[in-house]
């Protein structure tokens, strides 16, 4: 694959709506990536995917051949701020645009509410360019240093 971006569809479902095998297939991303490709042994499934305020978006897979490419989630925290978490896209297609994709598409939809989430550190710059801002010190994520960050509401 070349590292052109590219223009693929973002898919948005509601955790209830969403399909078994696309959830499946958003899964097992996401223990590729932040599990086995980072050597990180932690508990994936937190429990918060099937919240009934839970949003999934993915690019690929949607009952297609193809595989799931990139995915992120989108929460309602009881504050009343959306929290976004677990970006990525598969290491076949980084670089191509993806994960800037998906988090226009997560904050088309966070409008102007308050957003929070916890970046990996080397990943921060990427979020200020969305108009995130650190919101206090680098902390150890199960070996893996983070920084909270948060997008006041407008």
């Amino acid at each position: 694959m070349t590292s052109e971006a590219i223009a693929a569809t973002v898919h948005r479902s509601w955790a209830a709506d969403l399909e078994p095998r696309t959830m499946y297939e958003i899964l097992r991303l996401r223990v590729e990536v932040f599990v086995v490709e980072q050597a990180c042994p932690y508990a994936e499934l937190d429990g918060r995917d099937l919240e009934s305020e839970a949003r999934h978006y993915w690019l690929g897979g949607a009952g297609h051949p193809e595989p799931v490419l990139g995915c992120v989630r989108l929460l309602k925290e009881p504050d009343g701020d959306f929290r976004i978490g677990r970006l990525c896209t598969a290491r076949s297609a980084r670089g191509r645009g993806l994960g800037k994709q998906l988090m226009e598409a997560a904050l088309a939809e966070v409008g102007d509410d308050g957003c929070v989430l916890d970046s990996q550190e080397h990943l921060a710059d990427f979020y200020r360019a969305f108009g995130f801002r650190p919101t206090g010190p680098a902390y150890d994520w199960d070996g893996v240093p983070h920084v909270p960050m948060r997008r006041d509401g407008r």
